[in-house]
């Protein structure tokens, strides 16, 4: 038995939710919109840290395989949201999410 099937799975979860936590803080608090890019980021590494603990936890492939599949997605999502951040700047010179409330000059 190696160290990691001695550490309990709730500690897994529980630096989970604690991610998933500060991700959404990051979101509602923060109106920059690099920072709601990287409190995304960080929800979804609580998402990837769940689906390789119960992947470990149950000896099963499938979750490595759903948490390949997420980081796939958070990989574009990043540069996506980034093309659109940088796009905006130059329009309004701001990223500041109140001032983005419509997508016209």
């Amino acid at each position: 038995m190696d160290q990691m099937d001695q550490v309990p799975i709730a500690w897994f979860l529980a630096v989970a939710a604690a991610l998933v936590a500060i991700g959404t803080i990051g979101v509602i608090v923060r109106r920059n919109a690099l920072i709601a890019l990287m409190s995304i980021e960080l929800m979804l590494n609580g998402a990837n840290l769940t689906l390789i603990a119960f992947g470990r936890a149950r000896h099963d492939s499938g979750f490595h395989v759903l948490a390949f599949l997420v980081i796939a997605t958070a990989a574009a999502e990043a540069a996506v949201g980034l093309a659109i951040v940088v796009g905006i700047f130059r329009n309004r010179h701001s990223v500041n999410l109140d001032e983005l409330t419509l997508m016209k000059r």
